[in-house]
């Protein structure tokens, strides 16, 4: 944003942000999605514990429903356990007690429902493909194994990467783009998987300020798909500006629900060990971010 920055003891004020709708196409695709009657959560989480030789409880007993449509930002120190939620709800981490279930299916039989964008240094980046190579993996579940696209697949990965302002990029090595331009690919290929649901773990992390906005414009085209959204980030700015509700983590839920409700006072210094002032005058929000530099307890990666 556009406001003074200046120290506060351990703290940075961001400054004082408008909550204004940030998009009135994509709330009225969530509204007519939140309607809908009789249909199941697109996530149930009911209380989850899931952990890592030497820590057990990375998760402890975590539980929370996010309706189809929705964009709920988690937030939490390093080692909250983050990582480790998305991880398990994408199936890679097996839970050691409690349910996770996609659309009303468990996590065994919803995969083909959930795109998963993990963290850029999860991603071994000298891998020789394009950025169309990369988007086209993501129709390898309506393709089939050791089958060639088709017309019908080559045309769906262009008319994405055109819609995510990535189509003169097709060509390029996904060694040679930036951060920004990495995190639209994966988006890109979550779309071509016809995904209902969008895990992405801390996009938002080691791009500049143009490529936030790019990304954010990106969420906005999956949101007015009608395409769920859980996304993991530090930048409380954004996660207060860009999503419906705020879940905030450390290895046990600490709070969930809409911004002006979730991201108080008391809440904050739960989550992050130290006071973190929030005032809402005016329906402005005055946020602050820090570096938070404790001891992870989770994979080293939440």
């Amino acid at each position: 944003m556009n406001g003074v920055k200046r120290p506060f003891g351990d703290l940075m004020l961001i400054g004082s942000v408008a909550r204004e709708d940030y998009d009135l196409a994509a709330s009225a695709m969530r509204e007519r999605s939140l309607k809908s009657a009789g249909d199941p959560p697109a996530l149930h989480v009911d209380r989850v514990s899931a952990g890592y030789p030497g820590n057990r409880r990375a998760l402890d007993k975590v539980s929370f429903s996010v309706q189809k449509g929705e964009r709920v930002a988690v937030i939490g120190p390093n080692g909250a356990g983050k990582s480790t939620l998305f991880e398990a709800i994408v199936g890679v981490m097996q839970i050691s007690s409690g349910s996770i279930t996609i659309y009303g299916e468990d996590t065994h039989s919803s995969h083909t429902n959930v795109g998963y964008v993990p963290q850029q240094n999860a991603i071994d980046w000298s891998f020789p493909a394009s950025v169309f190579d990369v988007v086209m993996m993501g129709r390898s579940r309506h393709i089939g194994w050791f089958r060639w696209p088709g017309k019908k697949d080559r045309k769906i990965v262009h008319d994405i990467l055109e819609r995510l302002s990535l189509g003169d990029l097709a060509g390029r090595q996904i060694s040679e783009l930036s951060g920004g331009q990495r995190q639209r690919v994966f988006i890109a290929r979550a779309l071509a998987q016809d995904s209902r649901l969008m895990v992405l773990d801390e996009p938002f992390t080691g791009v500049d300020q143009t490529a936030e906005q790019e990304i954010i414009e990106s969420l906005d085209i999956l949101t007015n798909q009608g395409i769920t959204l859980l996304l993991s980030t530090h930048h409380m700015e954004n996660a207060a500006l860009h999503f419906d509700k705020i879940l905030i983590l450390r290895q046990r839920l600490l709070a969930y629900g809409p911004p002006d409700d979730a991201l108080t006072t008391a809440n904050l210094r739960d989550a992050f060990g130290v006071f973190m002032p929030v005032m809402t005058p005016d329906d402005d929000l005055l946020m602050f971010s820090l570096d938070y530099a404790g001891e992870g307890t989770g994979n080293g990666s939440d």
